[in-house]
């Protein structure tokens, strides 16, 4: 149905008279639509700098809510046209190519103002009295809308060692966001038995902590991706000056998540004052009596208290396991009592290092066997989550489409992720020792393209040649663990080839 006989329902419906100048306005706008849905200028696939996607028009209407008498389908409760001028913004979408029809809000004018007279986003949040932060997102929103178009991400896989092939595609190979997980502090109310780490880090001091944030943005900013700080510790909010942290990371507009132990109900609103965050993650071992036997006593019971307590605050809950020999069996059970209760249920196989070496993994065979049962609970219970990269083998194996791996690219490590110690100690993976260097001696960027970044990120030489390498490489930290040589030598539990 065309804009004008929509506008004759309407008007037919409510018994309104259809004033000549609205039947003209509307026409107007019918008409550019479709001149724009013919145009065949192209929109460029790469750009080098932030740029107006050049099939963008901004339209100035004598007539307020037409737009929906071109996009609308199926809506019982409709805006009346009324008169009154609206700037309305019509271009064509960079990846489907359909045509987009919207009126044009403060914040869409904010970003193509900024692109047009070329204003950097610290000197128009000075100016509008906002956290750069703010203004990052934004133009962010523009190009996730297709109305701005953002240079391609720097942050890219080696071509010569990740190859795309029939089970992998491009979008594998490049990452548009960035994560440092920051243990900000060593202290911790719990002392698990398979903690990686428990040596006596001190903290950094805040104004250090400050310094890494403004250094990750120009970092983040560099690679043209989108920062994310995963905060953990030991226990995150035990770092003193943590709600200072958390709220000087978000006026940079970082995406934030905090890996934790239960916190109190007036430690959450405090957070949530600031920014809620994209999601807190608690640990399980297994069943109440093994993880209290891990954990400490009364642990289980209180991490259930603090997820029904995360999800009246409407925050995304993860709960993640280390899986071991003693507990492989401990899965899916466990899966199955917290439905409900949180949002996702990960497992991370146990790396030997820290008071984890005192600890065993289950053997291979059995593990495998375990793959095969979590996949198939998977498909039953939607708060299981897939995380290891050698559920990819199964998924390979079975002719299915590959998930993405641990990081999102499968082994992450100095690539889209890295680790950062309260003492400024960066390293590939907090799961094993994978040191690149000190942030008070060096910059993120200046790490990132070390050589041993590069060495880490390149993974396994015996991976190469494999089939879906880009979403797998197995696990740098268990192959670690069994005193491998984890540059030439991959994941002892791989069964690609079984």
């Amino acid at each position: 149905m065309s804009g004008i006989k929509k506008l004759r329902h309407l008007l037919n419906q409510t018994g309104g008279q259809v004033h000549p100048d609205l039947l003209s306005e509307i026409a107007r706008l019918e008409q550019i639509v479709k001149t724009t849905s013919r145009d065949k200028l192209e929109i460029p696939q790469e750009v080098s700098q932030m740029s107006i996607n050049p099939t963008v028009q901004l339209i100035k209407l004598g007539w307020k809510n037409l737009t929906f008498f071109l996009n609308s389908e199926g809506h019982t409760s409709h805006p009346e046209p009324e008169p009154g001028d609206e700037l309305v913004l019509l271009w064509k979408d960079p990846n489907s190519g359909t045509t987009k029809i919207k009126p044009a809000s403060n914040e869409d004018l904010l970003a193509l103002k900024i692109v047009v007279e070329k204003i950097t986003p610290e000197k128009a949040a000075q100016e509008g009295n906002v956290s750069a932060g703010l203004v990052d997102a934004a133009m962010n929103r523009a190009v996730t809308k297709g109305i701005l178009l953002a240079p391609k991400s720097r942050i890219r896989r080696d071509p010569a060692i990740f190859l795309e092939s029939d089970a992998i595609d491009e979008s594998f190979l490049s990452s548009d966001s960035f994560t440092l997980q920051w243990h900000i502090t060593q202290a911790c109310d719990l002392h698990c038995k398979h903690c990686y780490d428990r040596s006596l880090r001190s903290h950094m001091e805040f104004n250090q902590a400050i310094k890494i944030l403004d250094d990750l943005y120009l970092f983040c900013k560099s690679k043209q991706v989108k920062g994310a700080i995963s905060f953990t510790g030991g226990n995150p909010l035990l770092y003193p000056h943590f709600p200072e942290l958390y709220r000087a990371a978000s006026e940079r507009g970082f995406s934030m998540a905090i890996l934790g132990n239960p916190a109190s109900q007036r430690q959450i609103e405090k957070l949530l004052a600031i920014r809620q965050p994209a999601h807190f993650q608690v640990s399980l071992e297994g069943l109440p009596e093994h993880n209290d036997s891990m954990r400490g006593a009364g642990h289980f019971s209180r991490v259930v208290e603090f997820l029904k307590l995360l999800h009246e605050f409407n925050i995304y809950s993860m709960v993640m396991l280390t899986l071991t020999k003693d507990n492989i069996d401990h899965v899916l059970p466990l899966s199955e009592m917290l439905r409900g209760l949180t949002d996702r249920f990960h497992f991370n196989r146990l790396s030997m290092v820290g008071e984890g070496a005192n600890l065993r993994l289950p053997d291979k065979g059995k593990y495998i066997e375990f793959l095969e049962s979590y996949l198939s609970a998977a498909e039953k219970n939607p708060i299981l989550g897939l995380k290891d990269n050698l559920i990819n083998i199964l998924y390979y194996k079975k002719g299915l489409k590959p998930f993405s791996g641990c990081a999102g690219y499968g082994c992450g490590a100095a690539f889209n992720f890295l680790t950062l110690l309260p003492d400024g100690e960066v390293h590939a993976c907090r799961k094993f020792p994978s040191l690149l260097g000190n942030i008070f001696q060096h910059d993120f960027e200046e790490i990132y393209e070390s050589e041993i970044a590069k060495r880490y990120r390149s993974g396994c030489n015996a991976c190469r040649s494999c089939a879906i390498r880009p979403v797998c490489g197995g696990c740098l930290a268990i192959a670690h663990s069994y005193h491998l040589n984890i540059f030439e030598e991959r994941d002892p539990y791989c069964f690609m080839n079984i």
